[in-house]
């Protein structure tokens, strides 16, 4: 039952709330990291359409609004309230773990070796397109859920082990279904271009992509079966070569999907030049960026996607995010969750950000809330806590909201609540 004038939620006197941002910023970059908004001893207020009405001092908030009103009270004395944490990159989709590659790459094999073997990609692609559409959407919900109680609240996925538009077409089915069934944000990314497919060469599988697949994404999107968000390339020696990687962005662009792909990785490609040349949103990875590159990206407010997950599983070098920061490029954060660096945690990545790649907490939070919505295009909405914006919350059971990055591990003994939307979507 909805009340006249009623307001699903109020979150009363909250130690500390988390805003990040107070004056309406899309992203925080530069100097403007150095300290996060925060309000103490305050209150918040989450309206039956799900978005946040009211933030301040909790006498304010009391004098301001009748307690009756509310479908809902949760008494936040002693805790903290942050956004809901936003993942900047996943690959939830999939079948055929790579639990036996872990053994490999600890033994010395490089993901490079993994792969020639017919391993890493190749094997998750097999494995995927065999399995049926309501298997791929029983292991994501469950990943989801995963990732949904260590706060996430607004995730990126992506598809790409399918390599041919049969199975891509399968996995985004799957995620069109989780973000119509699910109460987690979803943004849908195509990765057709994750690999190249056995027997094609990367010119072959461009042409496949740009003749067959976009123009039937298209066609999907137009009559609302899909919703796609954003095009992503593995741009990477041996894989998508610069000229190829082009092309194919290009033709996402034109059908309006936002340029967001994987760059610089392994190998300086020169990549993130290229993403500041055609608009990208955002370009991950980036270990081997170049100066160059950096100075690009922070002209042309195209967001930066580290994930130290992968420099940490696959023993490479670290993105150099002191460097990008310094520079004022707009530094955001992911988990790369994938069968090869298998990790659904985002306070995980940002103790992991501040330890490896020396980022500030502060910095590590903004790359996890409002800067990660920036790079899926959704900073409007979500990743900070302001009034007109989505309700999307977590409340902690810790006086100071660093504790969600300090402690490493444990973070579900901290996280007592996940909302979204003004609705309790987990509860410890």
């Amino acid at each position: 039952m909805t009340m006249p004038n009623g307001h699903r939620l109020l979150l009363e006197n909250a130690r500390q709330v988390v805003l990040v941002c107070a004056g309406g910023e899309r992203f925080l970059a530069g100097p403007a990291l150095r300290s996060l908004a925060v309000l103490e001893g305050a209150s918040l207020v989450v309206g039956t359409d799900g978005f946040i009405k009211a933030i301040g001092p909790a006498d304010v908030i009391q004098r301001q609004f009748s307690e009756d009103t509310f479908e809902e009270k949760i008494d936040c004395s002693g805790k903290c309230i942050l956004p809901g944490l936003v993942d900047a990159h996943t690959h939830p989709v999939w079948a055929g773990e790579r639990v036996h590659e872990f053994a490999m790459k600890l033994a010395g094999a490089t993901y490079m070796d993994i792969h020639q073997a017919g391993g890493g990609i190749n094997f998750t692609v097999e494995h995927t397109r065999q399995a049926s559409e309501e298997e791929l959407f029983c292991s994501l919900q469950q990943r989801l859920q995963c990732m949904m109680r260590a706060g996430t609240t607004l995730v990126e996925c992506k598809s790409g082990y399918g390599l041919n538009l049969e199975t891509e077409l399968k996995m985004l089915r799957v995620i069109e279904r989780a973000r119509r069934e699910m109460h987690l944000g979803l943004s849908a990314t195509y990765c057709g271009a994750h690999s190249v497919p056995k027997g094609k060469t990367a010119i072959e599988a461009a042409d496949d992509i740009i003749n067959n697949h976009l123009p039937r994404l298209q066609e999907l999107c137009k009559n609302g079966e899909l919703h796609v968000d954003n095009i992503d390339v593995f741009c990477e020696k041996g894989v998508f070569d610069l000229e190829t990687t082009r092309r194919i962005l290009e033709g996402g662009k034109k059908m309006g999907f936002q340029i967001n792909f994987h760059g610089d990785e392994l190998h300086p490609m020169k990549a993130a030049e290229l993403g500041a040349e055609l608009g990208a949103q955002a370009i991950s990875h980036l270990e081997e960026v170049s100066d160059e590159g950096i100075t690009a990206m922070a002209k042309a407010r195209c967001a930066a996607v580290l994930l130290p997950t992968t420099a940490y599983m696959l023993r490479l070098k670290q993105p150099r995010a002191r460097k990008m920061l310094d520079e004022g490029v707009i530094v955001s954060l992911g988990s790369d969750f994938n069968p090869n660096a298998y990790c659904f945690s985002m306070p995980m990545v940002m103790h992991l950000a501040c330890v490896n790649m020396r980022m500030s907490m502060p910095e590590a939070l903004a790359a996890a809330t409002i800067n990660a919505a920036y790079a899926l295009g959704k900073s409007h909405t979500h990743g900070s806590l302001e009034v007109g914006k989505q309700g999307d919350l977590i409340i902690i059971n810790a006086s100071r909201w660093e504790h969600l990055i300090y402690q490493f591990g444990g973070h579900h003994e901290l996280i007592d609540y996940v909302i979204a939307k003004g609705k309790i979507i987990y509860k410890k």
